[in-house]
C-alpha cells in the first residue's frame, strides 16, 4: 500500500502464504477509503513456496517503522517463531522496543488494525483493537467472548483426556511426529502426550525433540492431555490424525517398499562396490572465534537459523515434486530448527558464556543422544535428522564444511549440493546413491567429472539402508543391488575389471587426434572449473578448453574477484594447457546460483528468470571488468569468449558493445573469438540471425534439453524426461548445424558430448567439437575413432523420426553392437 505519514503506526503482515497476505491487505485497503497507512508484507519464501523468513520480517519492520512504532500480525506456527527471531535480528534497540507482536487473527486483526492506525491510534491501542477483532463475530454468533485463559501448569489436571493407539509401522518417527507437532502449533491449547505403554512422558506436543523421546512404537497407546480454550479441538485433531496414520501412506505403514519408484537412474558410469556410508556432522573448527556477548551470539544463531530455514524450505519444495511423503522429511528438520525446547537450551548455554557453535551443538547433542538411545532401531536411526540439521547450522555459523563421510564406501544421501559433491574425497567415495536428483543435476555432473560411479532418483527407501551394508551399483545402467550374493559380486567385479582395462587402453591413446574411421577430425575439448581441472585435461589429452565456467571465481565468497585476480586465474588455466585455445564463458549466475554480494529478487522459477547474459547486461560493471580481464589474457594466449543464456540478437549486440568498451583504445585483441551458448530453443530456431555476430557456437544440451522438454534438470520427478536424445532436442541441434555449416563451427559442451550413445548422433547432425569433463576425454576420443561419419548421418536422420529418446537409444545401441536395426528402419522407410 502507499506510504503514509510517519506519525502513523506501521503494520507488518507475516504469513506462510504470499497470496494470502496480499489478499488480506487488499481487503483492509477497501476499509480505508484511500487513506494511506504503511503496511509491509513478509510472507512466503517466494510466490508459490509456503514458509516464513525472519530476515524478511526484520526488513519489513524497518520499512514501516516510525515514531509510533510497528504492530506485527502473524498467522500460525513458525510465523510466530520467525517474528520473534526477527526482533532479535533488529540492531537498533529503540526500533525493537517500538514493535508489538500481536496475537490477533490475521485477516480480521489486519482490517481492524489498519482502520485504527489510519485514525491515528498509538501502537498499543492498535494492538488491542486487533486482538479484539473477533468479538463482533463472536457476539453475532452468540459465542462466548474470545479470550484465552492463562496457561496451566504441567501438574494441573487436563480439561480433555483421550488415548490413541499408534498404527504406523515404524511408530512416531520423524515424519509423523513432525505432522503431529505442526497440527498442534496452530491451536490455542496446551497439549501433553504420555506413552501409556512404557510410562514415558508427559512431554509437550509442540516440541518435536520431546515427542520423539516418547519412543512410541507400533501398537503403543499414547495419552493426550489437553487444556485451554481449544483443548477439545486439539484432541479431535490428534485423534483424527492418528486415525489417518499421521497422513503416511498405508502401504508404508504395512510393508515398506525398498524403492518407491521404477528404480534408480544412471548418473555417472562405473562400478561401485562397498559398504553403505552416510554423511555425518564434521566436528566444529578447532579454533573457534572467542564468543562475544550472549546477545551477539544469539544474533548469530538467529541469522543462521534463518539461512538454514530458507535452504530447507527450498529442499522441501524440490522434494514435494516427488511426493508429499518425501517433503515431510524436511518438515521434521524445520520443526527441529524452531523447537522451543532446543532454542531455550541454546539460550541458556549462551547466557552461561558458550559461543553460538558450542551452544547449538551442545543443545542438539542432547536431543541426538535421547533419540539414539530409543529402544526401537528405526526410531534410533531418526537421529540422522538431528545430525542433518546440526550440519547445516555448523556451515551457516562457521562457513566450514559441515559433513564428512562415515568411512570409505558407497555414499547414500538424500541429495548433494554442488559444493558437497566437489569436496568429496575420491579415494574414500567408491560410489554415490542419491534418493533425489537427476542425471543432469549439478551434483551428477560433478560426479561424472570426477569419475565417481553414481545413481540418482533412487527413492527414499535407500535412506533406510543400514550403515555398513554391502551394496553394488552400476552407474551406466542404474542397477543397484543390496547385500548381493557371492555370484552377483563376482559378476560386478568382472565388469569393473573389464572397464578398468578399457580405460587403460583409452588413456594410452589419449594424446592422439580423434579422427573417425573415414578421416573426419573431431576436436575433443574439456569443460573446466579451475586450474586443477586444466591440468587434468592436459594430462588426459584434451585438444582445448571448450568451456571454462568462470563463475568458479565468483562463488562462495563475500565479494567478487578484482580484474587482477581474474587475469591471474585465467592465465593459470592457459599455462596448464600450453598452446591450446581456452574458451571462457562469461559469468553465468542467477536465482539458481546466487552471489551473496549481488542481491537478486526471489524468483518463482530461477531457471526461467534473471540469469546468464540477462543479469550480466543489467550489471554491466561486473561484465565490463570481466571482459577487460579476458582481453588482457587474450593478448598473451589463444582465447575465445562466449556469452551464456542468450535469447535475442539484441543481447549479443549489447554484449559485443561492452566487450569493445572493455578492450579499450587498443581494440579487440588479435585472435580473440566471440561466440554464444545455444541453450534457449528460441535462439536455436532463429540461429541464422545471430551468425553475423559470431565466430563459433557452443550448444549447451543440459539447459537446451530442460527448456525444450519443460523438465527441470534437477527435478527427480521428471528426470526420465530430461534426455538430450529426444527427437525434439535433436531437431533443434540439426537446425543449428545446418544454418552454421560453412560459416562457423558448432560444438556441444553439455553432458550429451560424453554420452557414448549420443556421440554418433551428434556427429551425424554436423557437430565437430565435443567438450567434456577431463576424465572422459580419452574415452570420447576412443569412441569417435570407431565411427564413420556417413553412417552417423544416416543414423541421425532415422533418429529424428523416432518417437522418443528411449527409441533413439535402442537404435544407437543396436547399431553399435552389430544388430542391423538401422537397416530395418531404412528398409521400412523405403517400403513406405
Amino acid at each position: 500500500m502507499s506510504a503514509g505519514p510517519g506519525a502513523l503506526v506501521g503494520l507488518v503482515i507475516v504469513s506462510h502464504s504470499r497470496a494470502l497476505a496480499r489478499a488480506a491487505v487488499a481487503l483492509a485497503s477497501e476499509m480505508l477509503h484511500d487513506r494511506p497507512v504503511r503496511i509491509a508484507i513478509a510472507a512466503g519464501l517466494d510466490e508459490v513456496t509456503l514458509g516464513t523468513d525472519a530476515v524478511r520480517i526484520k526488513e519489513a519492520i524497518e520499512e514501516v517503522d516510525g515514531p509510533e512504532g510497528v504492530v506485527v500480525l502473524m498467522d500460525l506456527g513458525s510465523a510466530v517463531l520467525s517474528a520473534e527471531l526477527a526482533l532479535d535480528l533488529l540492531e537498533d534497540p529503540e526500533v525493537r522496543d517500538r514493535v508489538i507482536l500481536s496475537a490477533a487473527p490475521l485477516v480480521e486483526g489486519l482490517v481492524v488494525a489498519a482502520v485504527a492506525a489510519v485514525g491515528g491510534a498509538g501502537r498499543k491501542e492498535v494492538a488491542a483493537e486487533a486482538h479484539s477483532a473477533l468479538m463482533g463475530k463472536a457476539a453475532h454468533l452468540n459465542a462466548p467472548e474470545v479470550m484465552s485463559p492463562p496457561p496451566r501448569h504441567a501438574d494441573e489436571q487436563a480439561d480433555v483426556v483421550a488415548v490413541f493407539t499408534v498404527a504406523n509401522r515404524h511408530g512416531l518417527h520423524a515424519r509423523p511426529a513432525a505432522r503431529l507437532v505442526s497440527e498442534m502449533r496452530g491451536l490455542d491449547a496446551q497439549v501433553r502426550l504420555r506413552n501409556m505403554t512404557t510410562g514415558a512422558g508427559p512431554v509437550p506436543a509442540g516440541s518435536l525433540s520431546r515427542v520423539a523421546t516418547l519412543g512410541a512404537l507400533h501398537g503403543h497407546q499414547v495419552q493426550i492431555l489437553a487444556s485451554g480454550r481449544q483443548a477439545p479441538e486439539a484432541v479431535d485433531h490428534l485423534l483424527a490424525l492418528a486415525g489417518r496414520h499421521f497422513d503416511e501412506p498405508r502401504e508404508d505403514a504395512a510393508t515398506p517398499a525398498l524403492l518407491r519408484q521404477a528404480g534408480p537412474l544412471p548418473a555417472s558410469p562405473g562400478i561401485g562396490i562397498g559398504p553403505v556410508r552416510m554423511l555425518t556432522v564434521a566436528p566444529p573448527p578447532a579454533h573457534l572465534v572467542a564468543p562475544e556477548s550472549p546477545a551477539a551470539e544469539w544474533r548469530r544463531v538467529v541469522e543462521a537459523i534463518a539461512e538454514v530455514r530458507r535452504e530447507i524450505e527450498r529442499l522441501r519444495a524440490v522434494a514435494r515434486e516427488v511426493g508429499p511423503q518425501e517433503a515431510r522429511i524436511f518438515d521434521a528438520h524445520l520443526m527441529l530448527l524452531g523447537d522451543e525446547e532446543v532454542l531455550a537450551d541454546v539460550k541458556a548455554r549462551l547466557n552461561s558464556g558458550a559461543g553460538a557453535v558450542t551452544a547449538w551443538m551442545g543443545a542438539l547433542g542432547v536431543v541426538e543422544k535421547q533419540w539414539s538411545e530409543l529402544p526401537d532401531p528405526y526410531l534410533r536411526a531418526r537421529a540422522e535428522d538431528v545430525r542433518a540439521v546440526g550440519a547445516q547450522m555448523v556451515t551457516a555459523l562457521t562457513g566450514a564444511a559441515a559433513l564428512t563421510l562415515t568411512g570409505p564406501g558407497i555414499l547414500v544421501a538424500k541429495e548433494l549440493t554442488p559444493g558437497q559433491a566437489a569436496e568429496l574425497d575420491r579415494d574414500a567415495v567408491q560410489g554415490i546413491v542419491l534418493a533425489y536428483g537427476s542425471p543432469s543435476s549439478h551434483a551428477a555432473i560433478l560426479a561424472r567429472s570426477r569419475g565417481i560411479p553414481a545413481v540418482v532418483a533412487a527413492g527414499t527407501g535407500v535412506l533406510g539402508f543400514a550403515e555398513g551394508t554391502i551394496i553394488v551399483i552400476d552407474g551406466a545402467t542404474g542397477e543397484l543391488v543390496i547385500d548381493p550374493p557371492a555370484a552377483t559380486l563376482t559378476l560386478f567385479r568382472e565388469r569393473a575389471t573389464q572397464l578398468a582395462a578399457q580405460e587403460t587402453r583409452h588413456r594410452a591413446a589419449a594424446c592422439e587426434p580423434a579422427c573417425t574411421a573415414d578421416g573426419t577430425h573431431v576436436e575433443v575439448a574439456a569443460n573446466l572449473g579451475s586450474p586443477a581441472d586444466a591440468r587434468a585435461a592436459a594430462a588426459n589429452g584434451a585438444d582445448s578448453a571448450g568451456l571454462v565456467r568462470t563463475e568458479f571465481l565468483f562463488l562462495n565468497r563475500d565479494q567478487g574477484p578484482d580484474p587482477k585476480e581474474q587475469v591471474a586465474e585465467y592465465l593459470a588455466i592457459a599455462e596448464a594447457m600450453p598452446g591450446r585455445r581456452i574458451t571462457l564463458r562469461t559469468l553465468d549466475v542467477g536465482g539458481d546460483k546466487p552471489l551473496p554480494y549481488l542481491p537478486m529478487p526471489v524468483e518463482v522459477n530461477p531457471f526461467l528468470g534473471h540469469r546468464g547474459i540477462r543479469l550480466s547486461l543489467e550489471r554491466r560493471d561486473l561484465l565490463r571488468e570481466q571482459l577487460a580481464a579476458i582481453c588482457d589474457v587474450a593478448r598473451q594466449v589463444p582465447i575465445s569468449v562466449m556469452f551464456p543464456m542468450v535469447s535475442t540478437v539484441a543481447e549479443v549486440r549489447a554484449a559485443r558493445a561492452v566487450l569493445e568498451e572493455a578492450a579499450g583504445p587498443a581494440g579487440l585483441p588479435d585472435g580473440l573469438r566471440v561466440g554464444m551458448m545455444v541453450e534457449v530453443p528460441a535462439a536455436a530456431l532463429k540461429i541464422e540471425t545471430f551468425l553475423p555476430y559470431l565466430d563459433f557456437i557452443s550448444i549447451g544440451t543440459n539447459d537446451l534439453t530442460q527448456y525444450t522438454l519443460a523438465a527441470e534438470r534437477g527435478n527427480a520427478a521428471v528426470a526420465a524426461l530430461s534426455d538430450p536424445l529426444d527427437p525434439g532436442v535433436l531437431s533443434l541441434i540439426r537446425h543449428v548445424c545446418r544454418a552454421a555449416a560453412g560459416r562457423v563451427p558448432v560444438a556441444v559442451c553439455g553432458e550429451a558430448a560424453a554420452d557414448e550413445a549420443a556421440i554418433p548422433v551428434l556427429l551425424g547432425l554436423g557437430v565437430r567439437e565435443l567438450s567434456v569433463s577431463p576424465h572422459y576425454v580419452p574415452s570420447v576420443k576412443a569412441w569417435v575413432r570407431d565411427l564413420d561419419v556417413d553412417r552417423c548421418a544416416t543414423l541421425a536422420e532415422v533418429a529424428l523420426g523416432l518417437d522418443d529418446a528411449a527409441a533413439v537409444r535402442r537404435l544407437v545401441a543396436s547399431t553399435l553392437t552389430g544388430d542391423d536395426e538401422l537397416s530395418r528402419h531404412l528398409g521400412s522407410a523405403a517400403t513406405a
